[in-house]
C-alpha cells in the first residue's frame, strides 16, 4: 500500500481520544515540490491496520472522517486524477432529528412486504451469489469478493457489526452490514437484488438502518461519503438531520449541495 503514494512520510501518531487508540498514518505530499500542504489545502490520503478498536475507539475513528473494509481503515479527502479529481465528502446523519422525506416515505411503504432479519454479520453462499448479481450493476471497478469490504470474520473484527437482511419470501433481496458504536453506527457496504430496482431498497436499508440506530439509542449514523461534484452518490445527500465532514476537524450541517463548492 506504502507504494501507492508517490511521496510519503510517517507522521506522530495521531490520538483520536486521549489515550483511546494511535493510528500510525501516512500523509500524501504534495507531488510538486515534496513538502506537506497547509491544513486548509491538505490533501488527506492516511491508512491504518486495526484488527481490534472498542465501541468508543470506533466512534473517535468516524467522527475524523476514518472508515475500514475488515481490519484496514482508511480516509481520503480527494479520488482519482486531473480532470477526473473528485472531493470527498464524509456524510453522518442526527437520528434523532431525522425525518423522512415525502419520497422517503413511499420508498419506506413500498417495501412494507420484506421480511427484515438483524443478526451478527457473516458471509455466506446466499450472500456471495447476491454479491456477485449485484457487481453487474458496475461497469468499472468492479469489487472482487465481498470478503475485500468485510474481511474474514465481519462479526468481530475490529469492532461487532451487524447485517440488516431484507428477504422476499426465501429469498434474499437486500443486505446491508453495519458497524455499532458506543454512540453512533455506520454502515460498511449494502448490495441489493438488481431486478429489485423499483424497489429503491439502497434507500430503504439507511432507513432501517436509522432506524435501528435509534432503537439502539445512538446518536449518530455514519451512510459512508458522497462527492462535492455531482456523482451516484448525491442520493445520500438527500437525507434530514444531515452532517458533513470539513476535513479540519468539524462536522457542520448539510444543508444543500451548493455550500460545498
Amino acid at each position: 500500500m506504502r507504494g501507492a503514494f508517490n511521496s510519503c512520510r510517517s507522521a506522530d501518531n495521531l490520538h483520536l481520544i486521549g489515550e483511546l487508540v494511535e493510528f500510525i498514518y501516512y500523509i500524501q505530499k504534495d507531488n510538486e515540490n515534496g513538502t506537506t500542504m497547509s491544513s486548509a489545502d491538505a490533501i488527506i490520503n492516511e491508512f491504518s491496520f486495526q484488527e481490534k478498536l472498542s465501541p468508543a475507539q470506533m466512534d473517535a475513528a468516524w467522527a475524523h472522517g476514518w472508515r475500514h473494509f475488515g481490519a484496514y481503515f482508511f480516509r481520503y479527502s480527494v479520488i482519482g486524477h486531473g480532470e477526473n479529481v473528485k472531493h470527498v465528502v464524509p456524510l453522518r446523519v442526527r437520528v434523532a432529528d431525522f425525518q423522512a422525506s415525502r419520497s422517503q416515505r413511499r420508498v419506506w411503504r413500498r417495501n412494507q412486504n420484506l421480511q427484515i432479519q438483524v443478526r451478527d454479520a457473516c458471509i455466506d453462499e446466499e450472500k456471495t451469489t447476491l454479491f456477485d448479481r449485484h457487481k453487474t450493476r458496475f461497469s468499472d471497478h468492479v469489487p472482487d469478493s465481498l470478503f475485500s469490504f468485510l474481511g474474514e470474520e465481519p462479526a468481530s473484527v475490529p469492532c461487532c457489526a451487524k447485517e440488516i437482511c431484507l428477504f422476499h419470501g426465501s429469498h434474499l433481496a437486500a443486505v446491508t452490514f453495519w458497524d455499532i458504536g458506543d454512540v453512533a453506527t455506520s454502515g460498511i457496504y449494502a448490495m441489493f437484488e438488481p431486478t429489485e430496482s423499483r424497489r429503491s431498497l439502497g434507500i430503504y436499508l439507511i432507513l432501517l438502518s436509522i432506524h435501528f440506530s435509534i432503537q439502539y439509542q445512538k446518536k449518530y449514523y455514519y451512510l459512508g461519503y458522497a462527492y462535492r461534484q455531482p456523482s451516484h452518490y448525491d442520493y445520500k445527500k438527500r437525507f434530514h438531520a444531515l452532517e458533513y465532514y470539513d476535513w479540519n476537524g468539524a462536522w457542520l450541517p448539510f444543508a444543500n449541495a451548493s455550500q460545498l463548492q
